[in-house]
């Protein structure tokens, strides 16, 4: 399956509002604790955006590598 990035012809950018269902309340009051407070001053925003934005970063790494690997292998 092949995915398409969507490409946006602005340099604007917009928000949206993002609601998460169905999480355990013990999960997010760990991630608060561990991840929230103590690396984004409490800033829950902050903190999704960032991770969100560095597991997108590690895909394109990995992928990166995986082609490399196989120009390689050939």
């Amino acid at each position: 399956m092949h995915l398409k990035k969507a490409v946006l012809n602005t340099e604007d950018t917009f928000s949206v509002d993002l609601t998460l269902h169905d999480f355990s309340a013990i999960l997010l009051t760990e991630f608060v604790d561990k991840i929230v407070r103590p690396y984004y001053s409490g800033n829950m925003n902050n903190a999704v955006k960032d991770l969100l934005q560095k597991a997108i970063d590690e895909e394109e790494i990995a992928i990166g590598h995986v082609k490399l690997v196989k120009k390689l292998q050939k």
